[in-house]
């Protein structure tokens, strides 16, 4: 059975109307294509973001693209943004040559310390380097950082990105004027390289898929409640589930890296009334759902907090390729030379989904 993309937005609007996200759900069984991603009057100027790992590399890149409209960032096990740039690859003519010295990088100065006697990262250079992009208009002025709310987490027994590097990330926060009081620095769990929750997932101290590792700790609310302050107590458990949306009307022509299908958290409340806000959740290397199915998405703790406070959660997703094996975000490169950048092609696809969520 084939379904028409259009007849399939108009009802996952009636369905999400009505709030039965398990007829719309039991049709996506039956259909073959998804559906569109819904208008529902978003407040987007209130966006946030979170990710783990190259997830959290790809939150700080869009937080610094699109600072404008984004308020606050959760940055679990990552280092600062443009860690991966390399002096030498952005002299070097062809991009081939720039994007193995910027995969160097990556691997040992902005995952590993490998680099660390040779001053990797910078912070004093990766600031310049985003003053001057915001100079030359391929991201936003970085007035739009400064009053940020800054969540960064680090696992002690991290063994993937280790806690020098995301102290590094604060620095260069700070370093361009985002308050130190605004900047909460996590660092007292025993936890490996994943998403830490209150209850479920693998053991606190591992490091292995879905990379949740349950800590008795609940960084979904810690996250959120540090960016937006007090809110309301999260739902014990959810009437609705996170809906399926098709993620290529996004791409246009461009190789993003994106998967078919994407995944979003729309409260009846955001579709009973206009307003809700976004927050955007970066999944890490190995987590997105071609990889762990859909563990990452219901186990990390976002939407029961979502249901309460007038939050949509948006859950977009890569894909794995020869080029990008473990279905990484784009943070060395691999799409191009504009990734750092709000002409990069995952930023800018996701820029259009937050522009349909807005409607």
């Amino acid at each position: 059975m084939s379904c028409s993309p259009c007849i399939f937005s108009r009802t996952l609007n009636s369905v999400l109307r009505t709030g039965l996200f398990g007829l719309m759900l039991g049709g996506l069984v039956a259909c073959e294509e998804p559906p569109a991603l819904p208008a529902v009057g978003a407040n987007i100027s209130q966006t946030s973001v979170t990710g783990l790992s190259s997830g959290a590399y790809m939150a700080g890149q869009f937080q610094f693209a699109h600072s404008s409209i984004i308020i606050g960032a959760g940055i679990v096990a990552s280092g600062p943004y443009g860690c991966a740039e390399s002096v030498f690859g952005r002299m070097t003519p062809l991009w081939s040559m720039a994007l193995a010295q910027n995969l160097n990088r990556a691997v040992n100065g902005c995952t590993g310390t490998a680099m660390a006697s040779l001053g990797v990262p910078n912070i004093k250079r990766l600031a310049g380097r985003a003053r001057d992009r915001a100079g030359s208009g391929v991201i936003d002025k970085l007035d739009g950082l400064r009053d940020d709310r800054v969540y960064l987490f680090t696992g002690k027994a991290d063994r993937t990105v280790p806690p020098s590097l995301v102290r590094k990330a604060g620095e260069l926060y700070e370093a361009l004027g985002v308050k130190k009081s605004n900047i909460q620095l996590v660092d007292r769990f025993n936890s490996g390289h994943g998403f830490v929750t209150e209850e479920g997932g693998g053991t606190c101290d591992k490091s292995r898929a879905p990379f949740l590792n349950d800590c008795d700790y609940d960084q979904a609310g810690a996250i959120v409640k540090h960016i937006y302050g007090p809110l309301k107590p999260p739902r014990t458990s959810l009437k609705d589930a996170p809906a399926k949306f098709n993620q290529e009307e996004f791409t246009g022509s461009s190789s993003t890296g994106l998967d078919t299908l994407g995944v979003v958290y729309i409260p009846v409340s955001c579709v009973e009334r206009k307003g809700c806000r976004v927050h955007i959740v970066f999944h890490g290397c190995g987590q997105s759902r071609e990889a762990v199915d859909d563990a990452f998405i219901t186990g990390s703790g976002f939407n029961k907090w979502a249901d309460t406070n007038r939050l949509i959660v948006l859950y977009p997703q890569i894909s794995k390729s020869a080029a990008n094996p473990q279905g990484c975000w784009d943070w060395w490169g691999y799409t191009g030379k504009k990734f750092l950048t709000k002409d990069a092609p995952q930023i800018k696809a996701v820029r259009a989904m937050l522009a349909r969520l807005a409607g």
